[in-house]
């Protein structure tokens, strides 16, 4: 009983010292949050992403070629930062070292990123990426349903976008392959498909790297009718 219990435990620890001053972890400055201003200011300046995809592209580009020649199943892609020092190691300790204190930090962090808000405001659901159950079990709690319900706690549906089974990891796979084995992997509870028509939805994700589970998130929410869909995620690889 008392191993089944240490997750939950373990997240009410993280959730008591949240708001604790320390060190910041990136430059170790006493007293800060988990990030700092001054290493948030440095480490996440704005810069032009596609719409579509949210891959960096030269000023005045408003979406990249490959979206041009591709159009995704997501209407807008909103990144806060690239997946690279400090947030890289930021996520790294937030997802597979169980702590869900980065929570607050990266939801700031989310919220501070141009256009996210106004995304948030126009939105009628909020919908996190879903684990498999196999997954959730391991790490204890889902990063992305963290984020988005600090993003707005009203808005987040958690069991509306199911997740039907794990996919072997992808981190080494390219997009096509990323794309086949996530086939089928998302589907919609019966109970809330029919709601979902002309809705405009926020898919809320930790790391894009393809696009591939996005775009097998989004597919059955157009299937369901959904008007808008717009994935905020916290960092973005370089890759395409």
């Amino acid at each position: 009983m008392l191993f089944k219990a240490l997750p939950r435990i373990s997240r009410q620890l993280h959730a008591l010292v949240a708001h604790v001053p320390s060190q910041c972890d990136v430059c170790h400055a006493w007293p800060a949050q988990r990030v700092c201003n001054a290493c948030a200011a440095r480490f996440a300046q704005p810069t032009t992403r596609c719409e579509r995809c949210a891959l960096r592209v030269p000023a005045g580009v408003a979406v990249c070629g490959a979206c041009l020649r591709h159009p995704p199943a997501l209407d807008a892609c909103l990144a806060a930062v690239d997946y690279a020092y400090p947030w890289a190691d930021a996520l790294a300790q937030f997802k597979f070292r169980g702590d869900p204190g980065w929570t607050d930090a990266l939801a700031t962090l989310l919220r501070s990123t141009p256009w996210v808000e106004p995304a948030l405001e126009a939105a009628d659901i909020v919908l996190p990426v879903p684990l498999s159950i196999e997954r959730l079990r391991t790490r204890g709690f889902n990063q992305s349903a963290l984020l988005a319900k600090r993003l707005s706690t009203s808005k987040t549906q958690l069991h509306t976008l199911l997740r039907l089974h794990a996919t072997e990891a992808q981190s080494a796979l390219p997009r096509a392959q990323r794309l086949r084995n996530l086939r089928g992997a998302f589907a919609l509870e019966p109970l809330h498909t029919a709601a979902l028509q002309g809705q405009r939805v926020v898919l809320i994700d930790d790391v894009m790297t393809t696009g591939a589970t996005l775009e097998a998130a989004a597919q059955p929410l157009r299937q369901a009718g959904v008007a808008h869909i717009t994935a905020i995620v916290l960092a973005r690889t370089g890759l395409d």
